[in-house]
């Protein structure tokens, strides 16, 4: 058979093993008959064929007490069709070993008869058996049908496309050999979207997600020990600031790169965020724009999401998990009064190897206070 076969049923030949030298094609197969049963146990029980010409009668069926089947015997009886009753155990504390099942498929005339003999013959009085407790194991398992898949069992087999295989590596790469850790923080939007009230109604629209991107990248230019790539040799610092932020595509995540966001006004990144975004959907994102960054930004908030733990992506040091804001009372403890705040939990994961948890506190921290405070971060 050739590498990569499909739908080989079970002791069908697959492999030839030849002397040095020696013409495969020239080898002699023996058939199926004469191979023993003891070089059959590795394929199918129904591959067997009754060996004795002649038929012999059969034992009578044991009438009383629990049957033990080993699993091979309660295959072979379960694929043929015979009464196990009519076997004649051999086993230690009366198990029904294979060997029991294959004598007695011998001694069978024909593996439908079993079957025809017992709906047609005459019920004999028998004591009654005891009842197996519930947990214990049925005897003899429900026959499939050849060919039918189980209903419960059924699945579609749907290849893998080359975006899909890349990313399941990247993602198995990540969780295997990457030490994640993880730190939340809630963030207080009010003077986000009081600011994007106020852009809009000159005309100037903006997502708080590029807020968020603007407040990442300010960061990092703040925390620059942060803005690192491990390799096989250590960590790299890193002298540009590249966000790159997750995109969902019919074909799969992709992360487009936000380039020097740190240098870039929100209303640059907002622009500049949509074009990727719509390319990426597209399937029309050129290597170099999906490529290198240095920080990732996973957004669920729009999906109503209140917060989730990212898959850092490699070579990178972190990435951020943002969730959607919520709308909470909280107590002002200088003069014991209620003020209303719309919070938004953010998750960063990092690699501990690079980003320890004190490096990953004061970076969320300070990501905080540049995203509650948007007009002194556009300004730096």
């Amino acid at each position: 058979m050739e590498e990569g076969s499909r739908n080989v049923r079970l002791g069908t030949l697959i492999a030839l093993m030849v002397e040095e030298g020696q013409d495969w094609k020239q080898v002699e197969i023996p058939p199926p008959d004469a191979a023993s049963p003891s070089a059959t146990d590795t394929g199918s029980a129904s591959t067997m064929t009754p060996a004795s010409p002649s038929p012999s009668p059969l034992p009578k069926p044991v009438t009383s007490g629990l049957l033990r089947l080993s699993p091979a015997a309660r295959h072979i009886f379960g694929t043929h069709g015979i009464d196990p009753k009519l076997a004649t155990p051999t086993g230690p504390r009366g198990l029904i070993t294979k060997e029991d099942a294959l004598n007695l498929l011998k001694k069978s005339p024909a593996s439908e008869a079993a079957p025809a003999a017992m709906t047609t013959a005459a019920p004999v009085p028998t004591p009654a058996d005891p009842t197996p407790p519930p947990s214990s194991r049925p005897n003899i398992p429900p026959v499939s049908v050849p060919g039918k898949p189980g209903a419960p069992g059924t699945f579609t087999e749907i290849p893998a496309t080359t975006i899909r295989r890349v990313i399941a590596q990247r993602l198995t790469e990540s969780k295997t050999t990457i030490p994640h850790a993880y730190a939340s923080i809630d963030c207080d939007m009010a003077a986000v979207m009081k600011l994007r009230k106020d852009l809009a109604k000159d005309q100037i629209k903006v997502s708080v997600n590029d807020f968020i991107i603007k407040a990442a990248a300010v960061t990092l230019r703040d925390m620059p020990e942060v803005n690192v790539t491990w390799s096989g040799d250590g960590p790299h610092p890193l002298d540009s600031i590249h966000i790159s932020v997750a995109v969902a595509t019919d074909r799969g995540l992709i992360t487009p790169i936000i380039r020097d966001a740190a240098n870039k006004g929100v209303q640059e990144i907002s622009a500049t965020a949509k074009v990727l975004a719509q390319k990426a959907r597209d399937g029309k994102l050129l290597p170099e724009e999906y490529q290198g960054g240095s920080f990732s930004i996973s957004n669920l908030g729009m999906f109503g999401i209140s917060g989730f733990s990212a898959v850092i992506n490699p070579p990178q040091a972190c990435i951020l998990a943002v969730g959607t804001s919520r709308t909470e009372l909280q107590l002002n403890e200088d003069d014991q009064t209620l003020r209303m705040q719309q919070l938004m939990t953010v998750t960063l994961s990092s690699d501990g190897r690079l980003v320890d948890d004190e490096l990953a506190s004061r970076f969320l921290d300070k990501f905080r206070a540049n995203l509650e405070q948007p007009q002194r971060m556009a300004l730096a």
